[in-house]
């Protein structure tokens, strides 16, 4: 049987791929579709054809696989934020710790590693301390929106659809960040649509709001918003700053960003206080460390603690090692291991970063840390060898150049902090004749979606 684009197709899904998608097989031929979980079985019509494989949507589910749920959100299938509220939740941890393995074993080409089972996250709803809403001058509407009389298509104030820069929902509520958000969230939104100043267009590139973020610290139980816009204007923000902090004793912090370029990033060249303090606190185990509008911070703070503490145990310090941090961003986690090695350099290539993790060591009273400023693979060579090395690249993984580097320090001991297997697999794969993958432990800090982290520990041979 031909597999053809606009045809529809009965498919058991068998498994699922990295990236959230079901695998279903039609006569030998591969079929991705989304929206769905092993054991589901569904009617989809082909929307995608390729020379090996096809890519299906879903047009009935005939029969519903014992690992589905009844998804608590109202966006759930039509939001980029999570897609995985409809899988059970411990099968979620099952198939993130498979796809560690099966990237470890196809990418890297690496096998027979001891791949522990996934740590679940603390919380699974209510546990991203930071989200950002794009505001739209165009709203795109859920399935049964379609149709309905009173609507404000001009306008909407929430998260996209995925795979999309420009489509996005009118998100009343997320249930990723703490309940208080959403109200912060409709105060904002109802602020804005009454403000009749003009949203700003991903398409025209015009227009005054932009997007609205906001973070809150577990520990202290604080929050920033960051309204990002287009431009200055005292005159309309301010009154919104004065109504949050009068209304929300928690908002310690309101920032105004100005992004005046068109990458719609919710970033801004610049950023003007309007309440408040410039930052807030948040603590990871014992250590405090202080947050601004546009720092990295892990964003599940519960599940960063987990993570570090791995960190720790794989590094297996005793208070005498050099230990280099590279990508080492706001140090928190050379912080984390300061009280149990003797000297910790980071190399990060951020300036608001470096700042950043050399206030956190002055607020911790940790004197044994340094950082330096720069691009890895331009400084690294600078380095004396350490006993550890920490490795926690983006998404994308190291540079070639750096990969290099670090088979010339040969350090004794890696570790290697990972939010994506197949960057971590393909990395490890262009080591593994140096050095032994000893084990690897996933974490979940990102509930309902496909995303993993992974620490995996490392020895030189």
């Amino acid at each position: 049987m031909t597999v053809k684009k606009g045809q529809e197709l009965k498919l058991e899904i068998s498994e699922l791929a990295f990236g959230g998608k079901g695998i279903a097989h039609k006569d030998g031929f591969v079929v991705f579709v989304d929206q769905t979980v092993p054991l589901d079985i569904v009617i989809a019509r082909i929307i995608k054809k390729k020379k090996n494989f096809a890519v299906a949507r879903v047009v009935e589910i005939v029969d519903e696989s014992p690992f589905r749920i009844n998804p608590p959100c109202i966006y759930s299938g039509q939001c980029g934020g999570c897609k995985w509220q409809f899988l059970r939740y411990e099968k979620q941890l099952d198939y993130k710790r498979q796809h560690v393995i099966d990237s470890l074993e196809h990418i890297g080409i690496i096998k027979g590693v001891t791949v522990h089972s996934t740590i679940s996250s603390k919380l699974i709803y209510g546990y991203r301390n930071k989200m950002e809403f794009s505001c739209s001058d165009r709203r795109w509407l859920m399935p049964d929106e379609m149709g309905m009389e009173n609507l404000d298509l001009n306008f909407a104030l929430g998260l996209h659809v995925p795979g999309t820069f420009h489509k996005v929902l009118d998100t009343k509520k997320c249930l990723l960040q703490p309940a208080l958000g959403n109200n912060i969230l409709d105060d904002v939104r109802t602020y804005i649509n009454e403000s009749n100043v003009p949203i700003y267009g991903f398409r025209s590139h015009s227009g005054f709001w932009r997007f609205v973020m906001l973070r809150h610290s577990a520990a202290y139980d604080q929050w920033m918003v960051n309204i990002v816009t287009a431009e200055e204007s005292s005159k309309i923000l301010k009154p919104l700053s004065d109504l949050l902090t009068a209304k929300y004793p928690g908002i310690v912090s309101v920032i105004n960003n100005i992004n005046t370029r068109k990458a719609g990033i919710a970033v801004g060249e610049y950023e003007i206080l309007l309440a408040g303090s410039s930052f807030i606190k948040e603590k990871i185990g014992p250590f405090e460390f202080t947050i601004s509008a546009n720092s990295f911070f892990q964003t599940n703070t519960l599940g960063a603690e987990i993570l570090y503490e791995k960190v720790k145990e794989y590094a297996g310090l005793s208070g005498k090692e050099y230990v280099v941090d590279l990508y080492s961003g706001a140090g928190t986690i050379a912080i984390f291991l300061a009280d149990s090695a003797k000297e910790l350099t980071g190399i990060e290539i951020s300036k608001s970063a470096v700042q950043d993790a050399e206030a956190n060591c002055r607020n911790n009273k940790i004197a044994n840390c340094r950082f330096i400023l720069g691009d890895i693979k331009d400084c690294l060579e600078h380095v004396k060898k350490p006993d550890v090395m920490i490795i926690d690249p983006p998404r994308v993984g190291m540079h070639k150049n750096v990969v290099k580097q670090i088979l010339n320090i040969a350090p004794a001991k890696i570790i290697y902090v990972s939010c994506n297997p197949a960057t971590m697999a393909r990395d490890l794969g262009m080591i593994k004749d140096n050095y032994n993958v000893l084990e690897v432990q996933p974490i979940d800090m990102f509930p309902h979606t496909y995303h993993i982290e992974s620490v995996a520990r490392l020895e030189r041979n």
